[in-house]
């Protein structure tokens, strides 16, 4: 019978309707930034190359002397021309990045206030093959602009020195100067553009010719973030029985130290006095059990369940090097890509947590009980990690991960709640070159296994 090698690689997602440029459009301090940001975070993290392209930091590259708004009017025709110039700056490096470096998708954070200047991003978009989604962020609240400003703003290197009344004051004046000259993207006149309206960061949608898998997804993606205060709980499963003896996966139920840090978690989150908290947990034993001992109402997720190790579920990593030489050196050159036989790899794992990551940008408030590899997954999301960096970011058990997002990012607190466990840990190998393994060490199966 014919055989095959135990493991073929995953590879990274394909899309055929790519490269694509995300323009923003709207007045300073409307979120586009912050959407910026989030939006190349995500797409990112589902595998998806993408790039912030942001003109205000070539402007402070071309004028490194900030004075004041004036350098904005509309009438300012030397500074309108030094504006244009790093439009185009910007626009070059879109087009390395896209064309040259094998990027996917570029999203160019500026006003792009005037029509003129949107039909040259769309007459470059045009020359170079790339699909265009236009993304407005329309926003009249006061207290969100002005929480805007002093949030984010203010920090920035134009306002380095000047005191908050003076900043805020200059900082409307430009706004005013942007506003002489808006356009809104228009439902007749720009009827055959794909755009997305956000209006008052969140509160309503308008879509108009969204097309294809990518912008789909990015409509998707910016239809359910939100500004709201939260902090997000991450949480390993108590200690397992099955972690105190090296082995991988498995249902095993919490061992006595496991017991007792659900008891800690219990005390600790009751001392947060967290308003509506919700609790997720996996439908494995080990976080259902740790769940139990808060005495609240928590919610299973199998997406949430950790990540399948195949033939390899309940060994322990040196069982694995014996009886499967090839698969555990493959997992060393690449543990992103690795798949177990008749298992996951980690990329496999984020497109499963990616509904997860969805439903936490809805929310507030929220912990989840979950386990080594999911946590690494939710954990690079938040801090933008790579994929190659992802499987070896440090989830010890019993230890809470406290996120705060922020402006542009995510504040990250650890918390170890002073319960022993084992460490499952692995560190980051040396490459091994499986070229030079014997030939015995190439492990096949037959066909119909």
């Amino acid at each position: 019978m014919e055989e095959k090698v135990l493991n073929i690689p995953a590879s990274t997602p394909q899309f055929t309707n790519l490269p694509t440029m995300v323009v923003m459009v709207g007045l300073p301090a409307r979120g586009k930034t912050y959407m910026s940001h989030k939006l190349t975070r995500y797409l990112n993290w589902i595998g998806i190359a993408t790039r912030v392209f942001n003109v205000g930091q070539y402007r402070r590259e071309a004028v490194r002397s900030y004075r004041s708004y004036e350098f904005f009017r509309h009438d300012n025709e030397e500074a309108m021309e030094i504006r244009r110039q790093c439009a185009l700056a910007a626009l070059r490096d879109v087009h390395t990045y896209l064309s040259c470096e094998e990027g996917q998708v570029a999203v160019f954070d500026a006003t792009n206030t005037t029509q003129e200047r949107r039909d040259l991003i769309l007459q470059f978009a045009k020359e170079n093959g790339y699909k265009v989604l236009f993304v407005e962020s329309i926003c009249e609240d006061p207290d969100i602009i002005e929480q805007n400003i002093k949030q984010v703003k203010l920090s920035s290197p134009d306002y380095v020195g000047h005191g908050q009344e003076e900043a805020v004051a200059d900082f409307l004046q430009r706004i005013e100067c942007y506003r002489h000259t808006y356009e809104p993207l228009d439902e007749r006149r720009d009827g055959a553009l794909s755009y997305i309206k956000v209006f008052e960061v969140g509160l309503r949608y308008l879509a108009n010719r969204v097309q294809g898998h990518v912008q789909s997804r990015i409509a998707y993606y910016l239809m359910n973030i939100h500004v709201t205060p939260r902090t997000i709980y991450l949480s390993r499963h108590g200690e397992s029985h099955l972690n105190q003896q090296g082995r991988i996966g498995g249902d095993a139920g919490l061992s006595p130290r496991g017991r007792q840090y659900a008891q800690a978690l219990a005390k600790f989150i009751q001392s947060q006095k967290i308003l509506e908290l919700k609790v997720w947990t996996s439908h494995l034993c080990r976080t259902i059990e740790t769940a139990e001992a808060l005495g609240v109402p928590y919610e299973q997720w199998k997406a949430l369940n950790e990540l399948d190790a195949g033939v390899c579920e309940e060994m322990t990593y040196e069982e694995i090097q014996e009886r499967y030489p090839q698969e555990f050196a493959l997992q060393d050159q690449d543990k992103y890509h690795y798949r177990y036989p008749k298992g996951e790899s980690y990329e496999d794992l984020v497109q499963r947590l990616e509904p997860v990551i969805m439903e936490l940008e809805r929310q507030e408030n929220v912990l989840v009980i979950c386990h080594q590899a999911v946590m690494r997954c939710l954990l690079a999301y938040f801090l933008d990690k790579s994929a190659e960096e992802l499987p070896y970011l440090k989830c010890p058990l019993h230890t809470v991960l406290k996120l705060t997002p922020v402006a542009y990012g995510c504040e990250v607190e650890s918390i170890f709640l002073n319960v022993e466990a084992v460490n499952t840990h692995r560190e980051r190998p040396q490459n091994v070159d499986i070229s030079r393994l014997p030939a015995e060490a190439l492990v096949t199966v037959p066909e119909h296994y």
